[in-house]
């Protein structure tokens, strides 16, 4: 398993950055989405 995975992360190795930027752009805004309704009931 391990070997897979360490297979595989080498043979995509110039896909992995843009990839991991583009999950944690989509975690930021899942975070503003989720923070948004809390924002909204403070006024």
């Amino acid at each position: 398993m391990i070997h897979q995975i360490k297979t595989v992360a080498a043979r995509s190795q110039d896909t992995l950055l843009s990839d991991a930027i583009g999950a944690a752009a989509l975690m930021v805004m899942l975070m503003g989405c989720l923070y948004l309704p809390g924002l909204a009931q403070g006024f």
